[in-house]
């Protein structure tokens, strides 16, 4: 073993890992440790060794495939570090949040006036959040919406830095969501009556930069009667002839969808991903898995509405209501897992009481309450959620070409989900984000 190595593998594991950072911006480094969790396998790989510089990761291998001395520093043959009770996984996807939006406060009156905000003061708040997103564990974020161009200011922002060494997560952005006029979703939409038909709408979106199309197909629970209330605000052939437009452009779509017709309408339409599908039969995750068509359940803002039913001031008859629906959509997610129907984790960061990356942990654990082994759910906020998605950065899987993004915890995530909520180190692009346990929610 070099002087160098032997004097690192010696020191403490936060600073190892500053060091390590520091000199993956020269040369590649090489870690052995105890667990690698690669984002799209079945189990880990135990002893494994990990070889990286500051742009990607060079070599994943167990202890027996030792990596190939082409892919080393000259003359090593050692490790840089030994980590033999620690866990590297892929730095997290989250993949429905709304990065204008704060998320943490649950004052109604609060988040009234912050709409009436300016876009600038807006963006400037959301770009704030970066630092403590990150130390979440969250380097990539699908945003879900916003008129106020925010979302794609941000996503700009990180195609400006494509390739590069970056400090911030990556982002991208459907700019404003498609609704009707008068229905929900006028706070992050623009109604499609703007435009002569659905081709155009889509172009318009396009041409603003969106890198996505979300479709407001249904409304929202009326948690008072326990179901939604509304008619969908799109039919089948709408939907479809959104999809169609979208493909044209070589864009994916998402679609808000809740209540069976809501959920039918967005299946039948051709949609690449089904947001909250509150109300989902069996019969329909059996058709979203033979096409192939993701859910993103978003347990968080419903659970919240539970957790803080006294603030929300619900009555009882209210509660019994979202347990109901809660359990419901617990069984439904479990029998999605069975059935083999695409599961993406995200949280609906920024809706009342979620805030931006520690909501992501939060619905990772309602997940796993739902009955999802642990290796499921941390490949669907990693793996399975990067290979569907396609993001324009390789990200989310720890294998040779990706990203240099990674988590590295003492706490093992496959015992329990929520472990990825304690003390952590993120390392991105050559830096080290060290976090200590949850994060302070101010302004998240």
């Amino acid at each position: 073993m070099t002087s160098e190595a032997s004097k690192l593998v010696h020191e403490t594991d936060e600073v190892l890992l500053e060091r390590l950072a520091e000199l993956s911006k020269e040369r590649p480094v090489w870690l052995q440790l105890g667990q690698l969790i690669d984002g799209v396998s079945d189990a880990p790989l135990r002893n494994a060794h990990l070889v990286f510089d500051a742009r990607q990761i060079r070599f994943v291998g167990s202890a027996e495939d030792r990596p190939p001395a082409e892919l080393l520093a000259e003359g090593q043959a050692e490790p840089d570090g030994v980590l033999r009770n620690a866990t590297a996984l892929p730095c997290l996807i989250e993949a429905h949040a709304h990065l204008f939006l704060d998320g943490a406060p649950i004052d109604l009156q609060q988040r009234k006036e912050y709409l009436q905000a300016t876009p600038e003061w807006m963006l400037d708040r959301a770009a704030a959040r970066w630092p403590k997103i990150l130390q979440s564990g969250v380097a990539t974020v699908r945003d879900a919406g916003d008129k106020h161009g925010v979302g794609l200011a941000l996503a700009r922002q990180a195609k400006s830095r494509q390739g590069q060494l970056a400090s911030t997560p990556w982002i991208d952005s459907p700019g404003a969501a498609i609704h009707h006029r008068g229905r929900y979703g006028s706070f992050m939409g623009q109604p499609i009556e703007e435009h002569a038909n659905a081709a155009d709408c889509v172009a318009d979106r396009v041409a603003h930069g969106a890198d996505r199309i979300k479709l407001l197909v249904s409304g929202i629970i009326n948690f008072e009667k326990g179901r939604v209330t509304a008619p969908p605000q799109m039919d089948t052939e709408e939907v479809s002839a959104l999809v169609a437009a979208a493909k044209e452009h070589g864009r994916q779509t998402f679609a808000h969808a809740s209540g069976t017709d809501g959920v039918e309408n967005a299946i039948a339409g051709g949609i690449t991903t089904i947001e909250h599908g509150f109300f989902v039969t069996r019969e329909q995750l059996q058709r979203m898995r033979d096409k192939q068509i993701a859910w993103i359940p978003t347990f968080a803002p419903v659970q919240l509405q539970i957790d803080r039913a006294a603030e929300m001031g619900w009555s009882e008859q209210v509660i019994g209501h979202l347990r109901r629906i809660i359990e419901e959509h617990r069984k439904m997610l479990a029998l999605a897992d069975q059935l083999g129907t695409p599961i993406v984790a995200g949280s609906d960061a920024g809706s009342c009481g979620v805030p931006h990356g520690q909501g992501l942990l939060v619905e990772l654990c309602h997940t796993q309450d739902a009955g999802l082994p642990a290796m499921a759910v941390v490949r669907s906020a990693t793996g399975s959620s990067a290979n569907l998605l396609q993001f324009a950065e390789p990200v989310g899987q720890l294998a040779a070409g990706f990203r240099s993004r990674l988590i590295i915890t003492r706490h093992d995530p496959l015992a329990s989900v929520a472990n990825l909520q304690l003390d952590k180190t993120i390392l991105m692009d050559g830096s080290v984000v060290r976090s200590d346990g949850p994060v302070d929610s101010e302004g998240l």
